[in-house]
């Protein structure tokens, strides 16, 4: 198998996502690579390289399979509100790798907690008293 063959690399990441591990740092670099080993398997964006973890249309694919996947995004798409409802709304526990900016957003929050009431603890302070007020 040659790993830095982008063919040979699409037909067994379509299969086996798991092996992006293997492919060569330039396909890791690869956006077509990389979105169709994420379509298959969320998880394979830790794989990705530093620059596709920064790319808003690879993370939001990545996040919408596997919404825990946010934790290997950048930190300016953790940042990113349309990026972290779309990880939430897969899965509220998300809420632990968001910004502090968005752990203090009420839509966010609100969100997150209609998945998993126990995201409560990754709100920030100021919504966690005041929605303690509400209840």
């Amino acid at each position: 198998m040659n790993w830095d063959s982008k063919e040979e690399v699409l037909e067994a990441v379509t299969d086996y996502p798991s092996l992006l591990e293997y492919a060569s740092e330039r396909l890791k670099d690869d956006k077509d690579v990389v979105l169709v080993t994420i379509r298959k398997n969320g998880w394979a964006l830790r794989l990705a390289s530093k620059r596709l973890k920064d790319d808003k249309e690879v993370v939001l694919e990545a996040v919408k399979n596997n919404g825990d996947v946010l934790q290997f995004a950048s930190e300016r798409l953790k940042d990113d509100k349309e990026v972290v409802l779309a990880a939430i709304k897969e899965n509220g526990m998300t809420l632990a790798f968001v910004s502090e900016r968005l752990r203090d957003d009420k839509d966010i929050v609100l969100e997150a907690l209609k998945n998993n009431r126990y995201v409560f603890c990754f709100a920030s302070e100021r919504l966690r008293k005041l929605l303690a007020k509400v209840n």
